[in-house]
């Protein structure tokens, strides 16, 4: 991977870590118009990150458990 989209895909993940986000939220927040950082389809293609319907169906975005430990690996988590 990049060593320029890496730190944005930790950021991203890092973000999502303590709970899952509204979908709209989150690419509200990490849109972008740069067809280079493909931060997002980074996170979603490497599974460090999935999209999925919570209970009253809003659609929700949250970090994987390889996302947790990609951020443990890269100092962003204390290890559990």
């Amino acid at each position: 991977m990049s060593t320029i989209v890496d730190p944005l895909v930790m950021d991203l993940v890092e973000w999502l870590s303590p709970h899952p986000r509204p979908y709209d939220e989150v690419i509200e927040a990490w849109r972008t118009s740069c067809p280079r950082l493909t931060v997002w389809e980074d996170a979603i293609d490497r599974g460090l990150i999935v999209h999925a319907h919570g209970e009253d169906r809003t659609r929700l975005v949250a970090a994987t458990e390889a996302g947790r430990r990609f951020l443990q690996e890269n100092g962003r988590l204390p290890r559990a």
